[in-house]
């Protein structure tokens, strides 16, 4: 016995910054492609830096990513571990115009692209900053930027091979559009909010007989490009209307009344004029039935020319109008508050139409069965989130439209004959185009011969851009053996928001170009919620920075409420009082350590050597290993880090400590004594393994003081080789310390105040260490 080799008395949260240096200059997470081992590659998700500040929740998401890195190093994986930061797309733009007072499509593109290149750079240096204060072992070296030149080649290299297999065209359809963002819209962009909306019910008249028809409907802007009434085929108040007329108010134009099983007897009057174009359902039968479209709106979110008087009018002005003109001619018969799902924006959150526009397409409905086929071969954690995806291949319509109109992306790499229209990409993949500002890597058309083009000037969608973070990391089209050692991906770690985007654009875009899965698991994150239980967000104002919290409790702090807040996939409640009772684990783990460190280390003995408690604790350590490494396996972090807690708290510290604690100092003689200190040394160490992927400071400083070397070097721990498993006696144990205890303060005695109790039969095992720790007469 000898002083502490840990001289603080308390954990010193500056011992972070301290260890970052060394692991750095160690290069301890350093990454061998020539490895034996099996090399596990983490397809991190690219964070966006789209304004201050990056908040608790998503702080708490990187930190366990980082936790299933070292995981997975101490499961004896070679861990490929990269990281990105995401700066394509419309937030950059909309950070941009925001920052310097412009709007983009009043300042001249290059102008725009050269504030936006620059826009994030402030905010990317601080996330890179709080992720590396996380203590995250990523490289930070060699870290990408989606909006690099090398990124956006690659991008669009996969759109040359996507193009050249047949599998991109170019079509008018009606798109999703936003007003507000001024492009088209995927339908994986689109969030449904439930709003007030006013439901009229207005007055159309049956041609053949002259009968008022009532229909609701909270559009009536799109009374002009109404084509068809339908009623549901089981609705018998209107099967005597099948093949008759109906006469649109204001317009006067007839059409065809007729069954169609979109009709929703219980809503308004179960009759519904089918406009081109309303909804996606509308959409659909226009599709369908093969419908002369009616463009009622155009891109500036106004109306076109088929809409009369009221031509030029915005949306909701239009609809005021029209209302109160309804009303004049007596045609309307009442309005109604309801709540109605509306289709939104999801960046911007403004309303969005449906506008016939010229878009590139990703074709994806003929890949649809075979991705749910493929995600079968998934493991996803936890199992329920795989349903997120199931339910998003059920709802997929449409083809994907990959073209926006917008700056701030990579470009479409296309040129469009003057003279003929044809269209032609690049023969030579690898390179960055700018096809808005350079002439085509080609002379002649293919088709015509011409050499007059003209370049493409839409951009990607963002989603195409951030589909191939496993490709690009894994230096697809680049570096054949890197690729082939590191692809597919071992795990994709995100948030279950972005199931039906990012995950499910990857799964499709890695498919059609390697004919593989991506990843061989998905491990998907809850949300991070307020005390109140609600999301986090700036609109809401309820987002709390994680910086000064980071540096008022310390990474290991924050780290482990991350982990132990809630199981895998459930949302956590975010606040600073919760990251500072995590503190008080740090503290116990400290002072025990501290202890401990007294004690000259020793090797397990014998099996023959062990007293009955130390085979009782090793017992339940080997069960602890157990429990742990499931929860590791699953990358479950909520299992190790309360296991390892209540292990620590409740019965090593409590029970066996105080059981051995006059054993360890020697007074049942130096050969026990080294037994003692020998099995509280391999308990310490082990727990500081267990806690090592979770809180990776307190565990690799306490370890290199105690043991000479770095926590992170290791394996994860074995099960200790013993003959028979004491564990059954754990209650037994506790329970008959509690009572002792409980004798001691009903009598006013100190703990350490001789007592007279009798030791039950069935724990005279451990007699010995029972009185020791009691003073039992």
């Amino acid at each position: 016995m000898s002083e502490p080799l840990l001289k603080e008395k308390t954990w010193n949260k500056s011992h972070e910054a301290e260890l970052r240096e060394r692991w750095e200059k160690e290069k301890l997470y350093k990454f061998d492609l020539n490895t034996e081992k099996k090399i596990f590659t983490i397809d991190t998700p690219p964070p966006y830096p789209s304004g201050r500040p990056w908040h608790i929740g998503a702080a708490a998401h990187y930190s366990q990513i980082d936790m299933i890195a070292r995981a997975a190093r101490m499961l004896g994986f070679e861990v490929f571990f990269p990281i990105g930061i995401d700066r394509n797309g419309l937030p950059v733009e909309i950070y941009t115009e925001k920052k310097h007072g412009i709007r983009m499509h009043q300042v001249p593109r290059e102008e725009f692209l050269s504030l936006c290149s620059v826009a994030l750079d402030d905010l990317e240096r601080e996330m890179i900053g709080i992720m590396k204060s996380l203590g995250m072992s990523c490289d930070f070296e060699n870290y990408y930027r989606t909006d690099s030149e090398e990124y956006r080649a690659l991008t669009q290299s996969t759109f040359i091979e996507l193009w050249n297999k047949g599998l991109i065209y170019e079509a008018t359809r009606p798109n999703i559009y936003c007003p507000g963002c001024k492009t088209t819209l995927a339908e994986a962009d689109v969030i449904y909010v439930e709003k007030e909306s006013e439901l009229v019910y207005i007055k159309f008249r049956v041609k053949e007989t002259g009968d008022d028809l009532i229909i609701a409907t909270t559009r009536p802007e799109l009374m002009c490009a109404c084509q068809l009434v339908i009623f549901n085929p089981k609705d018998e108040r209107y099967k005597h209307l099948e093949g008759k007329h109906a006469i649109v108010p204001i317009y006067n134009r007839e059409v065809p009344i007729a069954p169609h099983p979109q009709a929703k007897p219980e809503f308004g009057t179960g009759l519904a004029m089918i406009c081109s174009y309303g909804d996606l359902s509308d959409i659909r039968i226009f599709r369908e039935l093969r419908l002369k479209e009616i463009v009622a709106i155009n891109e500036e979110g106004r109306l076109t020319e088929a809409a009369g008087k009221y031509a030029g009018m915005r949306v909701r002005e239009a609809r005021k109008q029209i209302i109160s003109d309804l009303e004049e001619k007596g045609l309307v018969v009442k309005k109604e508050k309801i709540l109605h799902r509306t289709p939104v924006c999801d960046r911007s959150k403004d309303e969005v139409e449906f506008i016939p526009m010229k878009d590139f397409y990703l074709k994806q409905l003929d890949t649809v069965e075979t991705l749910r086929e493929l995600q079968k071969r998934i493991t996803f954690l936890p199992e329920q989130h795989r349903q997120i995806l199931l339910s998003w291949l059920d709802g997929i319509t449409i083809d994907w439209p990959i073209s926006r109109r917008r700056f701030y992306a990579t470009e479409i790499p296309v040129w469009r004959c003057k003279r003929c229209g044809h269209l032609q990409v690049p023969k030579e993949k690898g390179r960055y185009y700018k096809p808005w500002k350079e002439k085509p890597p080609f002379d002649a058309c293919e088709r015509c011969g011409s050499n007059d083009w003209e370049g493409e000037e839409r951009v990607f969608d963002t989603w195409f851009d951030s589909s191939i973070t496993p490709l690009f990391i894994t230096k697809y089209l680049r570096d054949e053996r890197f690729f082939e050692k590191t692809y597919p991906c071992a795990i994709r770690p995100q948030a279950k928001d972005i199931v039906r985007t990012w995950l499910y654009y990857t799964l499709l875009r890695c498919y059609q170009l390697t004919g593989k899965i991506p990843w061989e698991r998905a491990w998907i994150m809850g949300y991070g919620v307020d005390e109140r239980g609600e999301k986090m967000s700036k609109s809401k104002g309820n987002v709390i920075d994680p910086i000064p919290i980071i540096e008022k409790y310390g990474a290991d702090a924050f780290r482990f409420w991350a982990a132990s807040e809630a199981s895998l996939g459930s949302d956590f409640r975010c606040s600073e009082q919760r990251i500072a009772s995590a503190t008080k684990f740090l503290t116990k783990l400290w002072n025990i350590a501290r202890f401990i460190s007294q004690f000259p280390a020793e090797e397990i003995p014998e099996l023959r050597e062990l007293e009955a408690a130390d085979i009782w604790i090793l017992s339940e350590l080997n069960r602890l290993i157990e429990r742990c490494r499931k929860g590791y396996e699953q990358f479950n972090f909520f299992i190790p880090a309360r296991e390892v807690r209540n292990f620590v708290w409740n019965v090593f510290a409590p029970h066996y400590l105080e059981m051995v604690k006059s054993r360890a100092y020697g007074e049942g003689g130096e050969q026990k004594a080294r037994v003692a200190r020998a099995v509280i040394h391999t308990v310490l160490k082990t727990v500081l393994k267990l806690l090592a992927p979770i809180i990776p400071f307190i565990t690799d400083y306490v370890y290199r003081e105690l043991y000479k070397r770095s926590v992170h070097t290791e394996r994860f721990p074995e099960k200790i080789a013993l003959e028979e498993d004491y564990s059954n006696y754990t209650q037994k144990i506790m329970e008959f310390n509690e009572r002792v205890w409980k004798l001691k303060k009903e009598r006013g005695l100190p703990l350490n105040a001789p007592i007279s109790v009798e030791i039950p039969e069935e724990l005279k095992i451990f007699e010995n260490d029972l009185k020791k720790m009691h003073k039992i007469n």
